[in-house]
């Protein structure tokens, strides 16, 4: 059991701190009551945190509070998404949040999501949606694609400028700008205008 412990507790600090996971991210490897008994020990050590049902994390700590800071809510969700074999997309208030557009620290994240509709209390801090869209939705192959098109959605046409553009434009590569060209070309009319610009001018 303690090599088992040693390697389990090896993955998660090779993820680094704000990593979230459960049972399942280690289940290709040992027995589920091998990693059940594991997580719990981990747990009562204090060197991982329970979050949610089945949903542990590796919690960042702040030197300056000298507490453990709340969950990485996308981490959260990627570990959901992981745990259940669903594909995911960030929306509203959430993307922006991960596009840096928009500083404010949400109290309920929202995710579209090819499995049912769900909702998750994550400590006391925040609620995490998942909300049972169609697949187009949630079909974009890289995830940059997916996450501008719903950032773009919750901003509005009327909220679309320069800056917004330039933003954007900085976070990507251009191997990723040319795969975001080919994939949205179904988005919405402005949507797409919009991605056209993010990915072509000034882009270097």
């Amino acid at each position: 059991m303690q090599t088992i412990e040693s390697k389990i507790i090896s993955r998660i600090y090779g993820h680094g701190r704000g990593w979230s996971f459960s049972a399942n991210d280690f289940s290709a490897e040992f027995k589920r009551s091998s990693i059940d008994w594991v997580l719990s020990n981990l747990t009562e050590s204090g060197k991982i945190r329970r979050i949610s049902r089945g949903i542990y994390d590796y919690p960042k700590y702040s030197e300056l509070l000298k507490q453990n800071l709340s969950p990485d809510y996308d981490q959260v969700a990627q570990a959901f998404a992981r745990k259940f074999n669903w594909r995911i997309q960030p929306t509203g208030d959430a993307a922006l949040n991960l596009l840096r557009l928009s500083t404010q620290v949400p109290g309920r994240a929202i995710y579209l999501s090819d499995g049912p509709s769900r909702s998750y209390k994550i400590l006391d801090t925040f609620t995490l949606e998942f909300k049972k869209s169609a697949l187009k939705e949630v079909g974009f192959k890289t995830r940059e694609s997916g996450l501008v098109v719903q950032a773009l959605k919750a901003l509005g046409k009327e909220r679309i400028d320069e800056q917004v553009v330039t933003s954007l434009r900085k976070q990507l590569d251009e191997k990723t700008r040319k795969k975001m060209l080919k994939e949205t070309v179904t988005a919405t009319g402005w949507i797409y205008d919009t991605i056209k610009q993010i990915c072509t001018a000034g882009a270097d």
